[in-house]
């Protein structure tokens, strides 16, 4: 059954209004993750297969203490691969242009979600036009 344009408009409304608000959302709390240590991700990697070795070695050998060690080296590589990196400041800084920052003449870098938002806006406007 087809809606009716009362209903299309209003589910229009609806879908801006989640984007709007999912974009704020994301803007707020996704701008805290730096880029990926790529050689960290590496490391915790090859520590957990080293894990998984030594695991299965434990198990083969029937010696409880060196599979609950395997496990402890597995466990510790597969946090250090998925563990955010720390060394990027945004966690610790504010970001410039945030709340506490104070304005100045100085442009500030816009992020991907407020551009996304802003083409949104536009493509918005236009189709209403």
């Amino acid at each position: 059954m087809p809606l009716s344009e009362q209903e299309q408009r209003l589910l229009e409304e609806m879908e801006r209004s989640l984007y709007q608000n999912d974009a704020d959302f994301i803007a707020t709390v996704g701008g805290r993750r730096g880029r990926p240590n790529y050689s960290i991700v590496v490391l915790g990697v090859l520590l957990g297969l080293a894990g998984i070795a030594v695991l299965v070695t434990g198990v083969v050998v029937r010696q409880p203490l060196v599979g609950l060690l395997g496990f402890a080296v597995m466990f510790a590589g597969v946090l250090l691969a998925i563990t955010p990196s720390r060394k990027s400041g945004a966690a610790s800084a504010p970001r410039a242009g945030g709340p506490g920052a104070a304005t100045t003449g100085a442009p500030r870098k816009r992020g991907f979600m407020e551009n996304l938002n802003e083409r949104w806006d536009k493509r918005e406007e236009d189709r209403d036009r």
